[in-house]
This record gives structure tokens, sequence and C-alpha cells, in this order.
């Protein structure tokens, strides 16, 4: 009932803002920003402002820059992340590659803060 209810209240707040930010992108980006934010938000971006992701921290620079490895790995996955070539279609990896590559590398938590900068937590 609480996993529901903070749900609703995160869809109500995040609607509208998600709604006038991807005004500004074109459909491509915009799906594949739908589909990070549906799929890959949990592990890959902060949940919290200053707190740490389960996964890399994901920006133009993630798989080196290489859209192939990129969608290599979101295909098939890795040790702790699952693949997603039987959830996800082609065009859907694509967009959101994508639209990975439009997003800043951040720079790194300064020292002795919690923080995302793409550490994995164990």
């Amino acid at each position: 009932m609480k996993r529901r209810a903070a749900l609703l209240m995160f869809i109500a707040v995040a609607w509208p803002l998600a709604a006038s930010a991807q005004n500004n992108l074109s459909p491509k980006l915009a799906h594949g920003r739908f589909i990070l934010t549906q799929n890959c938000n949990i592990c890959h971006l902060p949940q919290n402002p200053g707190s740490a992701t389960y996964g890399p921290m994901l920006n133009k620079d993630s798989a080196n820059g290489d859209n192939a490895l990129m969608k290599e790995v979101i295909m098939n996955g890795l040790v702790k992340m699952p693949g997603w070539k039987y959830t996800l279609s082609s065009t859907d990896i694509d967009d959101v590659i994508a639209y990975v590559r439009t997003i800043p590398v951040q720079p790194p938590p300064a020292p002795g803060r919690a923080g995302g900068g793409g550490q994995a937590v164990e």
C-alpha cells in the first residue's frame, strides 16, 4: 500500500516536469528517456540527491562512448545487470543509447560525502 502511494505521488510530481523537459527532445530522444526512466532509473540514477547508485551512472561516456558495446551490454547484461533483449526492441535500445549520449558527465562527489559518482554499491 505504501509503495503504491509513493509511486502515485512520484508520478503526480514528475509528470509535469517530464512533459515539459521532453518538449525540447526529439521523438527518438524522448522515447529513449522514457525507456531509461521506466527500466534503468532504479540502478543507474541516484534515487535521492547525494545518494549512491547500484550500477554505474549513465552519461555520454558510458561504455567508453562505444554505442555497439553499450548495445551489447543492454541486450545481454552483465554480472549484476539483467539482459533486456527479450524486453526491449532494437529500436528501444538504440533510443536509450541516443538519450544517454546527451547526458553530461557529472564531476565526482567531494571527498567525505556520499554521492552517486557512478560507484556501485556492494
